[in-house]
């Protein structure tokens, strides 16, 4: 059974990094040379070329510049507002819980082209269309369901003689929350963390929708510019996707022991 599972992890992880090898070995590909006649996991004459042309094709250091900026405003706010939600839906009683938790699963259900015109709107009304504060936005509502359900999961776990010690002492809900439940879900909310940067980092269509501006513009939408070139520098267009998606990879490689850190695995079993 270890090996099985051994063999199965393994097969994720190839499964999930095969494409990103792909696109990073043909970003390294000369630029003018035809394209592959087949998968080429190593290009036979290797070349830089496409990252020194990266900049001269899009605003390269602009959409870098606004990502970073969304993301460090979205991060802590959507952590903020997914951890105080899930404490709170944990300290409901159980049948409260239970209709909360069948609310936000109709929220991850419901299709987002249902939000795009009441949010064009209500942006437009704010007047901040063509800012980066509609990417940042979607944060006050924790940027996804998801991240809501993770929190209460991991406040759930945590002893019920905990919080009434807390609540016996005479400390608010605010410092119950901070003092006694974040210290012990730290690896959830690292999670949570990860995933509401990939949320944002990767937010296309709703720059899409709301950016117009070029000086506005962030790195996917930057990158999506590249679609349009000859195929003889679809290299460039691969070295913008490396771009975009490194972000995100060294965050997880960063904070996966962090992730890891509340999962015990017995290996006699």
């Amino acid at each position: 059974m270890p090996v099985l599972r051994s063999c199965l992890r393994l097969a994720v992880v190839v499964l999930f990094l095969a494409p990103v090898l792909l696109v990073l070995a043909g970003s390294f590909r000369r630029l003018g040379m035809p394209p592959p006649e087949g998968l080429e996991l190593v290009p036979t004459d290797p070349s830089l070329g496409s990252y020194r042309r990266l900049p001269g094709e899009i605003d390269l250091w602009t959409a870098v510049r606004n990502s970073t900026v969304v993301v460090a405003v979205a991060v802590p706010l959507g952590v903020l507002v997914a951890s105080t939600a899930g404490f709170a839906l944990s300290q409901l009683s159980a049948r409260a819980q239970r209709r909360w938790v069948v609310a936000l699963v109709v929220l991850l259900v419901v299709p987002l082209p249902m939000l795009w015109v009441a949010r064009f709107v209500l942006f437009l009304e704010l007047g901040v269309l063509d800012t980066l504060v509609p990417l940042v936005a979607p944060a006050l509502a924790a940027s996804t369901p998801v991240a809501v359900l993770l929190a209460w999961q991991a406040f759930r776990r945590v002893p019920a003689e905990h919080w009434e010690t807390a609540r016996m002492e005479g400390a608010s809900a605010l410092r119950t929350w901070w003092q006694v439940g974040l210290p012990q879900v730290r690896a959830t909310t690292t999670a949570v963390a990860v995933l509401v940067f990939v949320v944002h980092w990767g937010a296309y269509l709703d720059a899409l929708l709301y950016v117009r501006s070029p000086g506005e513009r962030t790195l996917p939408l930057a990158v999506a510019e590249l679609r349009n070139l000859d195929p003889s520098e679809t290299p460039v267009a691969l070295a913008g996707a490396v771009i975009l998606v490194l972000p995100p990879l060294l965050l997880l490689l960063a904070t996966q022991r962090r992730l890891l850190s509340s999962v015990h695995v017995d290996p006699n079993r």
